[in-house]
């Protein structure tokens, strides 16, 4: 039987899920719950509609400050769905037990993989340091849309380098377990990007596995995501945008070219969770460990 889709919000990634999804055999209709006109998809305009449609899958990817009540709002009316909210979680930690449903969180670059490799090859060895840098330009992200005007420009959305680069964070912590400990941290803006929020974020602390820093930043024309790893017998430099390893190990040096398909890991997020195999995914409870992480950042930096 094909499964029932409902997207809640169709912004950028809300219309990315929808064409992703209808390619996808085993999904019948698809419902979006939106303002937007002509979306060419079945539409809702109240949530309380989802009751009588009663989706097997739901996507939350409204913006981030409208997780909470929707999610609430699901899990107080609906049982035994299966549900994606985009990233960040929330806008900020709150509490909210889930009993009803099954929840992820949709931190898709586990499925990345220059990651997935990472993980696989640093699993038994000694790390001595990460270094974690992912650097863009907000005014790029989007065609469709002026940068001022996005979700990721305003604080009351839930925008801001911290939150929308949490990406970061999480593949911190699946690969190299929790975050243990922040050193410091540093939350600024410092260009001239017409927003609200923070555009920088640089962090120091220690997971249970080894000690890191992170720099985060979307206001350069220089587009860089990766991470080097220092270990007790080699050194591995992995890039995010060019899909490649490089692994320096007893004076030898090899790099890894993978081939990355357009949204393959969208698609591949998507395909786990409808094969009901959950084990590379981002589950609740992680998602509320990074809103315990961004909050304990927050406060480290203003003392």
């Amino acid at each position: 039987m094909k499964k029932k889709v409902l997207i809640i919000g169709y912004g950028s990634i809300g219309r990315k899920h929808a064409q992703l999804l209808k390619r996808f055999k085993n999904i019948g209709d698809i419902f979006i719950f939106s303002n937007q006109k002509d979306i060419g998809f079945k539409k809702i305009r109240k949530i309380s509609e989802v009751k009588k449609i009663q989706p097997d899958y739901i996507i939350i990817s409204s913006r981030t400050s409208e997780h909470y009540k929707n999610l609430l709002y699901i899990e107080r009316n609906l049982k035994n769905k299966i549900i994606l909210v985009e990233k960040p979680l929330f806008n900020k930690f709150k509490k909210l037990n889930i009993t009803n449903n099954k929840v992820f969180i949709g931190y898709n670059l586990r499925f990345h993989p220059v990651l997935k490799y990472i993980k696989k090859y640093i699993r038994n060895k000694k790390i001595i340091f990460v270094n974690i840098k992912c650097s863009s330009r907000l005014p790029s992200w989007r065609k469709n849309i002026d940068y001022v005007n996005s979700n990721s420009a305003k604080k009351s959305f839930g925008g801001g380098a911290l939150l929308e680069l949490s990406h970061e964070i999480d593949y911190l912590q699946w690969i190299f377990k929790e975050i243990k400990k922040i050193y410091l941290s540093k939350i600024d803006k410092v260009s001239n990007l017409k927003i609200d929020t923070e555009d920088q974020v640089n962090i120091i602390g220690k997971t249970l596995k080894t000690n890191f820093n992170m720099d985060l930043n979307f206001f350069s024309y220089f587009n860089e995501r990766g991470l080097i790893i220092n270990g007790h017998d080699f050194s591995l430099k992995g890039n995010l945008i060019e899909n490649t390893i490089e692994i320096i190990k007893n004076k030898t040096k090899k790099k890894i070219k993978i081939f990355l398909k357009p949204n393959q890991t969208y698609i591949e997020q998507h395909k786990s969770i409808l094969a009901g195999s959950f084990k590379n995914l981002c589950s609740y409870e992680e998602g509320k460990k990074i809103m315990l992480v961004v909050k304990k950042i927050k406060e480290n930096e203003k003392k």
